[in-house]
């Protein structure tokens, strides 16, 4: 997703500096060339060396460490394509609205011509202080853009409003500003579902599968950063800047993608659907008994992407439609027999008995199929990555322009 961009990334004086750890990796795992910048209290919580190992970037900290005769504060603001400060303390959020410039970090924001995210973090009191709210809205009319804070147990043993915004906020926001141009699905309505269904056995007991949600998410978070109407049908608790629909069985999933089905340009079945549900629910817990061996009748859920396909077909609409394929054998034979099976433009094909690219891995390496049968292979790299890919990939077929490799 942010391939070839430059991210600087603010850390000031706050217990939640030690986050920001994460916030780096995130970004370097979605091909951002990052580069940190400390105030000198920012260092009382997370040390220089880390960030720098993270980061595969120098630390600054000074105020006028000369590098190639241009002063820092000057070279850091001509070089990044955004400054995301996070945590933002309220010392530093009233620095900055006042045009206060006594370290570097400060420095560089009165120098800044492009983009700056700001995301709060501080005790309750702090961020309720109608000063440190004054200075926040000034920056807001200024141009700057806000990830609020969250409410939740805080470092000073209180609950309330000042928590960091989740890290995935952060890296969304930052995706959404630098991905502003050119976005190639622009106007269009795209669905995609992820997570394993859930099958009720009794009020405490269910079927499931191992899946994580995390490729399905990765191609919503892709999908959204690229203009689209995005719909996530999801059996996974997120939350999101788009619309995402929490359900759990195969029938609701079903039921949820028909629902929104009108005037969709694309859909990605990237769930991992139950092949089959309990054919009687015990609407109280079955008890143990004496005997060895417990039954249970199960029957077939709808095969969601042929019914999808299906529809297509008899409508007359012009909807691409995504089907996945996960597989611990035979995986190009078993991926070429459902897209002929189920009738769908692609599918997304990866071996799941690998464990560097299984569920809940963070990478994935696929192969793609069209209806002609033609493959292409996606070499394994991070999920958001392959989403990019994926949905690169998909676009430009559809559009008979040529492959984005």
């Amino acid at each position: 997703m942010l391939s070839g961009k430059n991210i600087l990334l603010g850390i000031t004086g706050g217990i939640a500096a030690y986050k920001i750890c994460e916030l780096v990796r995130i970004y370097k795992r979605a091909n951002a060339n990052v580069k940190v910048v400390c105030t000198p209290n920012a260092l009382n919580f997370v040390t220089k060396l880390t960030l720098q190992s993270l980061s595969q970037n120098d630390v600054a900290t000074e105020q006028f460490e000369i590098d190639n005769f241009k002063p820092e504060h000057i070279s850091y603001a001509d070089e990044a394509d955004i400054f995301v400060i996070a945590p933002a303390t309220a010392n530093t959020i009233s620095k900055i609205a006042n045009g206060i410039a006594d370290n570097l970090l400060t420095s560089i924001v009165a120098a800044f011509k492009k983009p700056i995210i700001i995301a709060p973090a501080m005790n309750c009191n702090m961020w309720s202080n109608p000063f440190v709210q004054e200075n926040l809205q000034k920056l807001i009319n200024n141009g700057f853009l806000t990830v609020p804070p969250e409410s939740g147990f805080l470092a000073c043993g209180t609950t309330g409003e000042g928590r960091l915004a989740s890290l995935d906020k952060i890296f969304d926001k930052t995706v959404e500003i630098l991905n502003c141009k050119n976005k190639i699905l622009t106007g269009k309505k795209v669905i995609i579902t992820a997570g394993g269904t859930i099958e009720d056995i009794d009020p405490v007991r269910y079927i499931s599968n191992y899946s994580s949600g995390k490729m399905g998410i990765s191609i919503a978070d892709c999908a959204y950063s690229q203009g689209a109407e995005t719909i996530l049908i999801t059996t996974k608790d997120v939350v999101k800047p788009y619309k995402v629909i929490k359900v759990k069985s195969a029938l609701e999933m079903q039921q949820a993608i028909f629902d929104e089905f009108d005037d969709t340009d694309y859909i990605f079945m990237a769930a991992a659907v139950a092949d089959f549900r309990v054919k009687n629910f015990n609407e109280q817990k079955i008890k143990k008994t004496e005997s060895n061996e417990m039954t249970i009748e199960l029957i077939k859920n709808p095969d969601i992407l042929k019914s999808l396909c299906d529809k297509k077909a008899n409508s007359n609409s012009s909807v691409k439609i995504v089907g996945f394929c996960a597989e611990t054998e035979n995986l190009i034979d078993y991926a070429k027999a459902k897209i002929k099976n189920k009738g769908c433009d692609y599918i997304v094909a990866n071996d799941v008995s690998r464990k560097d690219i299984g569920f809940s891995s963070d990478e994935n390496e696929v192969y793609l199929i069209d209806k002609n049968l033609d493959v292409e292979k996606f070499e394994k790299q991070s999920k958001a990555l392959i989403a990019e890919k994926i949905i690169g990939e998909v676009y430009a077929k559809s559009r008979n322009l040529c492959n984005i490799k």
